[in-house]
């Protein structure tokens, strides 16, 4: 398997449990969506804030695959916790009165609240606190996972060199290592196998504050805040024009205006984060077997999603790697084989 972001750890940890014999190859990447990533998990997103594409599948599937993560990795990561998104109308609050006895979406509400409900937020009109949600600490996570692999002795460090692949009918080469598959799992970082697929690199930032608000819940409308151990993380940009490393005072500018209208309190700036999300045109996953060399596989294209999206999708491929169960045409590669 080549890659260990949020992907690459599901796919290793899915291999693991069922007993299978593998092979990470990683170069620990810095500045990968992973690795930066404030880690989310909302089962209701966007300007509409509708429910997310499969939610009941998503969510169901996260919730078992951390919590069986931490065991296996004798780690902690994974952090359920409310999302409070405050109101701002009261016809916003009547719309999502109607939506919390709604079967559909009554299981992701916990609360509405009609009253200020968190100091220091600017939520005079109340807000929904939304359930099944919290953060993934990914950086925890993927070393986690590293960790295992390595002691597994199931990890090697190495930036990968295509020319040494040789995929044969029955088995793929790579220098002195042999298996029947391998798995692409590598982001932004594309090998020249999977080259053909348009993942498009998405630039986020995110910033790392101080500020004297009480960490009750994440809090999320026009930026997001996630309360960590030294103080909030706040985000995010999405840049898909600027594909140059580095943070930007443009990105520093838009998330402090921000973060000034969702809190009512100082705040310093102790750091700033940059990254790359692997994203595609459809918004939707990117798995599947190559239409030529059949003994490679890849799971990409997760995009801003990646914490929901992975520990399901995992499941997907190798099912299908291993029982020839059928992809779902919308997250199959082979919606994109006119580019190959």
């Amino acid at each position: 398997m080549i890659g260990l972001g949020l992907a690459g750890a599901a796919v290793a940890l899915r291999l693991h449990q069922l007993g299978r014999r593998i092979l990470v190859i990683d170069s620990s990447a810095n500045n990968t969506s992973s690795r930066i990533a404030a880690g989310i998990f909302n089962p209701v997103t966007g300007r509409k804030m509708a429910k997310t594409w499969l939610a009941d599948r998503l969510f169901a599937s996260l919730h078992l695959h951390y919590s069986e993560a931490e065991k296996l990795t004798d780690s902690v990561f994974f952090h359920c916790l409310p999302i409070y998104r405050p109101f701002r109308s009261v016809e916003e609050q009547n719309e999502w009165m109607g939506k919390s006895s709604d079967p559909a979406y009554a299981p992701f509400i916990r609360e509405v609240r009609k009253s200020p409900s968190m100091p220091g937020v600017n939520d005079p009109m109340g807000g929904l606190l939304l359930d099944q949600c919290g953060f993934l600490d990914t950086n925890a996570y993927v070393e986690g996972v590293r960790k295992l692999m390595m002691r597994e002795q199931s990890y090697v460090e190495e930036l990968i060199d295509d020319s040494q692949m040789v995929s044969g009918a029955d088995t793929v080469r790579y220098g002195e290592y042999e298996a029947k598959f391998v798995i692409f799992c590598t982001g932004v970082h594309r090998t020249s196998w999977f080259r053909w697929l348009p993942v498009r690199p998405l630039k986020g930032e995110t910033l790392q504050l101080s500020a004297a608000l009480t960490p009750q819940w994440i809090v999320n409308r026009g930026a997001y805040m996630v309360p960590q151990a030294n103080g909030w993380r706040a985000g995010a940009t999405y840049s898909q024009t600027d594909h140059n490393p580095g943070v930007t005072e443009e990105s520093l500018r838009e998330l402090k205006a921000a973060v000034g209208e969702l809190i009512h309190l100082p705040f310093t700036v102790v750091d700033q984060q940059w990254g790359f999300r692997p994203t595609t045109p459809d918004r939707r996953p990117l798995l599947g077997r190559h239409p030529e060399y059949h003994r490679m596989w890849t799971l990409n294209g997760l995009g801003t999603k990646g914490v929901s999206l992975a520990p399901y999708f995992s499941g997907v491929l190798i099912s299908a790697i291993e029982n020839g169960t059928p992809l779902n045409k919308d997250v199959d590669i082979e919606r994109y084989k006119s580019l190959y």
